[in-house]
């Protein structure tokens, strides 16, 4: 085994489930026990051993800041803080912890064990220990399902949407897997190692976007098949891919065939830009109209962009490594951890795999909330950095549907992450499984969205909410005209 297979990136040994508890538990152990950080220099390859303590005390999450180091544990002192944890875990206090976040936590059973189940669920267990070959074999044989459905004349909606649950499931578990033993690699040995991944699951997104139709698509189907995977992680992971793409296409078939552009140009004055007003200062009010919010002017997306923003969809939380809550409350909110998962994912596909940019930047900026303090990510780091050495740079524009805009800070936000935004808040917030509340209603979730994320303070972008609105009240339209009929 080569000397690097022995040790651990500290990013994934701080990413076990829990929440806070767990993770406050092992710096304490790393600190109590003093265990050291190998500290290895990205450019030169120099590597030295440092105290946690001193890193740590210097900045809280140094692990996460993307520099000049990485850090590591030693393989021993990987295995030597699991034990420490373990024991530390059987106390009776830390089990009252452990029960907010499963009810059937066991004393004796790993924490890599819990992360798991929580998150992942059992199957991923299986997938896991699947052979590089079982796995791709895994994905070609949904390739292959879905290819089958598409060249079918009379397709069968459930038929069709079991096969677009499966595959999606799978396909983010096995990429999943993939990057968790990527992350061990040296970058060019870990875009050698995942290749052959990304191209097939690059192709299973090509197959099941055409396939997706309104009329095919069951979404009481979609649901009794996702919560039949038992991890909280995978079910939010597919429901959002799933749902990313229904709200992509009705909004492709809307701007596309409807006067919708001319309507929201005609109430763009009265209705909208107040809203705008607030992102973009500098501008005259008057020049604020709807191609100042959608930079080259509002349009449908060709098929080749559906399917790079569509991967984006599928791995929007793949760095997530616990069942992270979201807008539960201060209560029950860490934001370092919500953080984290953003910052991981984002880095690991970027420097691990040859996901498209696109893909890559909707992992990373779909929590940006237009720059709000509530928000988050890369790209606020970046335009602060660019801001220093450009003061009198400003972005015109809103919304980019174009990676140079965004890379070239001349517009706020980038579109798919834009979208991805409000169906992601949508779905945490009337998720079935919410540890902490009652799930929403989508009535009541698209009341609280525009309560607190529009009127309070423009978080998500509120054209693309009012088309969403419009798209989720058709599908409870059409879901109660089908339940009457049944």
């Amino acid at each position: 085994m080569s000397e690097k297979k022995l040790r651990v990136p500290l990013g994934t040994v701080l990413m076990l489930p829990g929440g806070k508890n767990i993770n406050n538990l092992f710096i304490d152990i790393i600190i109590d026990d003093e265990i050291p950080v190998l500290c290895t220099n990205r450019k030169t390859g120099k590597e030295r051993l440092m105290p946690f303590k001193v890193l740590y005390d210097n900045h809280s999450s140094f692990w996460l800041q993307y520099g000049s180091w990485d850090y590591f544990l030693s393989k021993d002192n990987h295995e030597k803080l699991k034990e420490l944890a373990i024991a530390k875990t059987r106390t009776p206090d830390f089990m009252k912890i452990a029960a907010q976040y499963r009810s059937s936590y066991k004393k004796d059973e790993d924490l890599e064990e819990l992360a798991v189940d929580v998150g992942y669920g059992n199957e991923y267990k299986a997938i896991a220990k699947m052979t590089n070959e079982e796995k791709i074999e895994c994905l070609n044989k949904n390739n292959k399902r879905l290819s089958t459905l598409l060249i079918q004349k009379d397709k069968d909606a459930d038929v069709v949407t079991e096969a677009l649950v499966d595959s999606t499931k799978e396909a983010a578990l096995i990429n999943h897997a993939v990057l968790k033993e990527a992350i061990n690699l040296a970058d060019d040995e870990a875009r050698r190692f995942s290749q052959e991944f990304v191209d097939t699951t690059h192709e299973m997104v090509k197959s099941s976007t055409q396939l997706f139709s309104k009329d095919l698509f069951s979404d009481e189907l979609m649901n009794t098949l996702v919560e039949k995977s038992n991890g909280t992680i995978v079910q939010h992971m597919t429901r959002v891919y799933l749902n990313g793409i229904a709200f992509l296409s009705y909004y492709n078939n809307l701007v596309s065939t409807s006067s919708a552009i001319q309507k929201l140009r005609v109430s763009f004055s009265n209705k909208y830009r107040k809203y705008y007003q607030s992102m973009l200062p500098h501008i005259i009010p008057d020049d604020i109209n709807l191609e100042r919010v959608f930079y080259g002017g509002m349009r449908a997306i060709p098929p080749e962009q559906v399917f790079k923003w569509a991967l984006g969809f599928l791995l929007h939380d793949i760095g997530k490594a616990s069942a992270v809550e979201y807008h539960e409350g201060e209560a029950k909110y860490d934001r370092n951890i919500v953080i984290d998962h953003v910052k991981m994912g984002y880095k690991s596909i970027v420097t691990k795999t040859n996901y498209p940019m696109e893909s890559s930047l909707i992992t990373g900026y779909h929590h940006e909330y237009y720059g709000s303090t509530d928000g988050y990510g890369y790209f606020r780091a970046y335009l602060q950095q660019y801001k220093k050495q450009n003061q009198d740079a400003k972005q015109d524009y809103c919304i980019t549907y174009e990676l140079e805009p965004i890379m070239d800070y001349k517009a706020l936000a980038y579109f798919p992450a834009k979208m991805l935004e409000i169906i992601d808040v949508f779905d945490s917030v009337t998720d079935p499984n919410r540890v902490y509340r009652k799930p929403m209603t989508p009535e009541d979730a698209l009341k609280m969205m525009r309560e607190e994320f529009i009127e309070k303070k423009c978080k998500i972008d509120i054209i693309l909410f009012d088309i969403f609105t419009t798209f989720i009240n058709e599908k409870e339209k059409e879901r109660r005209k089908t339940a009457k009929a049944s």
